[in-house]
């Protein structure tokens, strides 16, 4: 999901709730939009990137991240990693932005007509705004067979005298999440407010995401640890199916037709969560399975690098001092049609490895011509 990748939106049902009354958690149906693209591309004669993350900030996006990609490749198949200084030109950026619909609804024209060459999406995430207990959830949510937990923060941020993203983690491994993954950002705004990392700076708001996969009835009891917790906590809920565990297939991921009711094509996406410490045939798993993923023919694949994480009863840890090997963990995501995703759900003869992977419906647009109404969204993950 280069610069290379052809545009495109996944549109899933959201609506607005009410506003609480004071004190109350705020919970919203939201919606995520995120946009693949590469890092020279440009717009109106700037980066697509430094454009993009302006209109965010001048919306005062509730959160909103910009990620570096380490590797990918777009429709072209022009593989980008930064392994290579050769191929390290014009990496993988990965913007995502969230919250309430109608903002959400009004980035849609922008970001289309700044990110002409990649890819973008839309998906429907519940918004947990302030302290959230159990009982506050809508009926079902999170009950469901298992659940994608985002916990927004800043990069200096702090909770229980550690920085915020290590408490976190912990908290999510004690209680037997599945696992969960920090990645840092570069720019994005925070509650409304736009926060770029700057050289000489402390860079303390600048926003990093926390992505936690496990079953739903654990991240419902979770999100309430999470409320005490942090100082003023910013979640976004998402239904999920976990589809392989520890290299263990649970499920396939549900079939679906190729059209949807209004006739238009399904898309699912697809995410690996690896390690850097896991190989494959003398390399990194993750590049393992982009190179396998580009030579089956998908239409664009984007890793992202994360800083602290955990899977399984692998304790939460990241790089090691004084190790040349690296330990922190990987996030590999691809967009394609619901057969291309089903074919490579088992990642070849990788099958075995400590992978997991997710996907969720999409509708490719050529234009943002219509509202977002009446597509629902679903994930499915493997851990």
């Amino acid at each position: 999901m280069s610069s290379a990748s052809t545009s495109s939106a996944s549109t899933s049902s959201a609506s607005t709730s009410s506003a609480p009354p004071s004190g109350a958690p705020d919970l919203s149906d939201g919606l995520k939009l995120t946009s693949y693209f590469g890092e020279r591309h440009r717009a109106g004669g700037a980066f697509a990137a430094d454009a993009l993350l302006d209109v965010y900030g001048r919306s005062h996006i509730a959160a909103s991240i910009l990620l570096r990609g380490t590797e990918g490749f777009g429709l072209r198949q022009h593989l980008r990693t930064d392994r290579s200084l050769t191929l390290s030109e014009d990496l993988p950026l990965v913007a995502v932005a969230v919250d309430t619909r109608p903002r959400i609804e009004a980035l849609l024209e922008p970001t289309l007509r700044l990110n002409t060459s990649g890819l973008v999406t839309l998906e429907r995430a519940v918004l947990l705004d302030g302290a959230v207990a159990p009982g506050d959830l809508p009926p079902g949510l999170g009950h469901s067979e298992s659940a994608k937990l985002t916990v927004y923060l800043g990069r200096q941020e702090r909770a229980d005298r550690v920085p915020a993203f290590v408490a976190v983690c912990d908290l999510l491994y004690r209680r037997g999440i599945d696992g969960a993954t920090a990645l840092l950002g570069v720019d994005g705004t925070s509650r409304g407010t736009r926060q770029r990392a700057r050289f000489f700076s402390r860079n303390a708001e600048v926003p990093m995401m926390v992505i936690a996969v496990g079953p739903g009835e654990r991240i419902r009891q979770v999100i309430a640890e999470l409320g005490a917790l942090l100082r003023d906590p910013l979640l976004t809920l998402e239904r999920v199916q976990v589809c392989k565990r520890d290299g263990h297939l649970l499920a396939w991921p549900e079939e679906l037709p190729g059209l949807d009711e209004h006739g238009l094509a399904r898309w699912q996406k697809l995410t690996v969560f690896t390690s850097e410490a896991a190989q494959a045939e003398g390399q990194p798993l993750h590049r393992a399975i982009t190179w396998q993923l580009r030579a089956a023919g998908l239409s664009g694949v984007t890793t992202v690098r994360g800083i602290w994480g955990f899977h399984g009863d692998h304790r939460p840890h990241g790089d090691r001092l004084l190790s040349a090997a690296r330990h922190v963990p990987a996030v590999t995501i691809a967009i394609e049609i619901p057969p291309a995703i089903a074919r490579n759900t088992r990642i070849g003869k990788y099958s075995r490895s400590r992978v997991s992977i997710g996907s969720s419906c999409c509708r490719r647009l050529a234009r943002c011509t219509r509202a977002v109404d009446d597509f629902g969204s679903r994930t499915h993950t493997l851990t």
